[in-house]
């Protein structure tokens, strides 16, 4: 699809699906956040037989997000301001992408924004940003400097929690792009906070299938190009044999919470988060066997594994699949930061689809360049 070729109900499709991804991944983090660090039976206790059946307070209030949305949102960010960018010769998606994290580290130890920074554009100066929403350790300690971590070195190469993958549904919004690039871009950013293939890998598998689907892909062909893909990479044994136990999962019984722990064997307890490949696993049966959207979240975040990671990426896929009008009316009336997010979602849209009437070479709209500075 390139620019130029976008019709109006094309328009229309894509920008409902890139809103249904953002909305959809923020609300099953929301959703997951009241079950972080709990068991199924501690859940049951807390929340009745059922668990968790909608929005609970986490975080001080209902409907919070985490750092797994506020870094979402910062590498929406960084993808426009490649685009922008791009103008002026440089083409360099990792850079963009690592300045807008390190953007998200400064919201982590300022008080608020600071207008010093001339680069922060719009989204670095929403005060509700400045908050610790339990940042996994790998994202604070590969944004703590200005370093850029690579394939060749990354930043913490042990870390293989699903924190870079939950932050990686925006690359596979890339519609124009080669299901090979979104790999290869989601897995190089990856890399800046988190080195093990096993995390990594699992960011690139997210984008590839959130890909597929905004291109129109049913789930289960977007998984299937996913695993064709990753199957050439090193170190890919973890996440295929994770989406490979997820699509056996669906025909192995009726959907429930006994079955997404077995997903999960890895659990999220005292030895520390599971591996993302975990995560990602769960996610792909929850949201394949999903009757609706609220019933795939609820599956995802029932179990003892990384609630909040499931839910997120959960929330991806089926907002990629099934667009912003599937989420659930009630729970986004109660979700922090749904203005933001769908500002941001709309801005990305009009990037993609009409960025050219926007800032070109030689001419360009002072209001975009604001919003999103060349640098």
């Amino acid at each position: 699809m390139a620019t130029g070729l976008w019709g109006r109900a094309e328009q229309q499709d894509f920008r409902s699906r890139v809103r249904g991804t953002l909305l959809g991944s923020a609300l099953g983090d929301a959703l997951g956040a009241p079950a972080a660090g709990l068991t199924l039976d501690a859940l049951r206790e807390a929340h009745g037989p059922d668990g968790l059946t909608g929005p609970a307070p986490a975080l001080g209030r209902r409907g919070r997000v985490t750092a797994a949305t506020q870094l979402t949102l910062f590498t929406v960010d960084g993808l426009i301001r490649a685009h922008v960018r791009r103008d002026t010769g440089a083409w360099h998606p990792p850079t963009d992408l690592h300045r807008a994290y390190l953007r998200w580290a400064a919201t982590q130890h300022d008080w608020g924004p600071d207008e010093r920074r001339k680069d922060n554009g719009w989204l670095a100066q929403e005060e509700w940003l400045y908050a610790r929403r339990a940042p996994h350790r790998a994202c604070l300690t590969g944004f703590a400097d200005d370093v850029l971590g690579t394939l060749d070195q990354p930043k913490n190469p042990t870390a293989r929690d699903a924190a870079a993958a939950t932050r990686s549904a925006p690359f596979g919004l890339l519609v124009g792009w080669e299901p090979s690039l979104v790999l290869q871009l989601s897995v190089e950013c990856a890399a800046q906070s988190h080195g093990h293939p096993t995390a990594g890998l699992s960011a690139g598998a997210v984008a590839v299938i959130v890909h597929g689907l905004i291109r129109g892909d049913s789930l289960d062909s977007a998984v299937q190009r996913a695993l064709g893909l990753l199957g050439a990479r090193p170190g890919h044994q973890p996440v295929t044999d994770a989406l490979q136990r997820a699509l056996a999962a669906v025909t192995q019984g009726s959907p429930g919470p006994e079955a997404v722990e077995a997903l999960s064997p890895g659990g999220d307890g005292p030895d520390g988060p599971e591996e993302a490949s975990d995560a990602l696993g769960v996610a792909v049966y929850c949201a394949l066997v999903a009757e609706d959207v609220p019933q795939g979240l609820r599956l995802a975040v029932n179990h003892g594994g990384d609630s909040i990671a499931a839910g997120a990426l959960c929330g991806a896929l089926l907002g990629a699949l099934h667009g912003e009008t599937a989420l659930p009316a009630a729970w986004l009336a109660e979700l922090e930061g749904r203005a933001a997010l769908l500002e941001i979602s709309d801005d990305f849209a009009l990037e993609l689809t009409q960025g050219p009437t926007l800032h070109n070479p030689t001419a360009s709209s002072p209001g975009w360049l604001a919003r999103y500075p060349r640098g």
